[in-house]
């Protein structure tokens, strides 16, 4: 029996529930939560936004905590009781499909999405992980505290730097300086990239500039215009709906735009802005096991962190209203 923390219906308030939780398979871990980060995704699937969500849910998908308990299949050595560890968006796959195989696990057709779980979230005092090759080791040098938002925002942004081959030589934008943004920017930064942070207005500018943007744009009037063909690589990590053409128009030939941001219209680009100069147009999600073990140790190395505001677990609704509001800079944690 764990306590979890759940919603009965779509927007609705927290109230504790006891879920009962069958007995521990041979590849499963058991972490007893002491943080999870709240994402976006979090809310949208609490306020059913997605069209998906099943009631009660139990929320959560960037938990870390210590290992309480282990299968017996769990091979010595990898993981022991009392380990600091962390379970983000995926906590499991089928390690038998061609995705897996070739360590793409995020593509795995079969893959355990934490958040999708229904009462199985990271909103619980203890998480199941599906197999424990998904249990995350963390770092001596990431807080427990900025750890949960590093497994999912963290490896949204870091995977992308890997997948597209980003070189220190690159010039690059970020689109949104935010949840996403603020940990793309110092990626990218430490990366060894000229980077240039886009917002709606310049009121983010001396913050994006300390975490390490060398330039600064405004979308509004002509700014995007004035770095048109600029940049070698664009991560839109917003979920607002753009103007795509416009974006599109600032990336140098065979350059790429890349979306982390989940947006509720359909993206188009005038083949104008695509075809002459071979730009590619991409999506984005967690990255695989291997790659978020690198997003650790690299932000472990360069002073990565994510800028969070702490809740108490017993103050969850009113940590869920503010991310609802888009008020936290950048990450809202709860604590328990």
């Amino acid at each position: 029996m764990t306590t979890t923390y759940a919603v009965r219906e779509a927007g609705g308030p927290v109230t504790a529930l006891d879920v009962e939780q069958p007995p521990l398979g041979p590849l499963e871990v058991d972490v007893r939560v002491t943080h999870c980060g709240i994402c976006h995704t979090d809310l949208g699937m609490i306020d059913n936004e997605f069209g998906i969500s099943t009631f009660p849910l139990v929320a959560g998908h960037e938990a870390v905590g210590v290992v309480s308990a282990l299968g017996d299949a769990v091979p010595p050595g990898h993981l022991h009781v009392g380990q600091r560890v962390g379970v983000g968006a995926i906590a499991g796959s089928c390690f038998a499909c061609e995705w897996c195989l070739s360590g793409r696990q995020s593509m795995c057709p079969q893959k355990d999405d934490t958040v999708l779980r229904g009462t199985g979230g990271g909103f619980a005092r203890t998480v199941r992980a599906g197999d424990w090759r998904h249990v995350h080791v963390i770092p001596d040098e990431i807080a427990s505290v900025d750890a949960g938002p590093l497994l999912c925002a963290g490896t949204t942004v870091f995977a992308p730097l890997v997948r597209h081959d980003v070189k220190p030589t690159d010039r690059v934008a970020v689109v949104g300086v935010g949840g996403l943004g603020h940990l793309a920017i110092q990626f990218l930064a430490a990366w060894g990239c000229h980077v240039t942070a886009v917002s709606t207005t310049e009121a983010k500018a001396a913050d994006a500039r300390e975490l390490g943007a060398n330039d600064f744009v405004t979308s509004a009037g002509d700014g995007l215009d004035r770095v048109a063909s600029t940049f070698d690589f664009v991560l839109s990590t917003v979920s607002a709906n753009l103007p795509w053409d416009r974006y599109l128009a600032t990336v140098r030939p065979r350059g790429v735009l890349c979306s982390v941001g989940i947006v509720d219209e359909p993206i188009s680009f005038h083949p104008i802005n695509l075809l002459p100069a071979e730009r590619s147009v991409a999506g984005g999600v967690v990255g695989s096991l291997m790659v978020t073990r690198q997003m650790l140790g690299f932000a472990a190395r360069h002073g990565i962190r994510p800028r969070t505001e702490v809740f108490p677990v017993e103050r969850i609704d009113e940590a869920l209203d503010h991310v609802r509001r888009g008020k936290p800079r950048y990450r809202a944690v709860l604590e328990f």
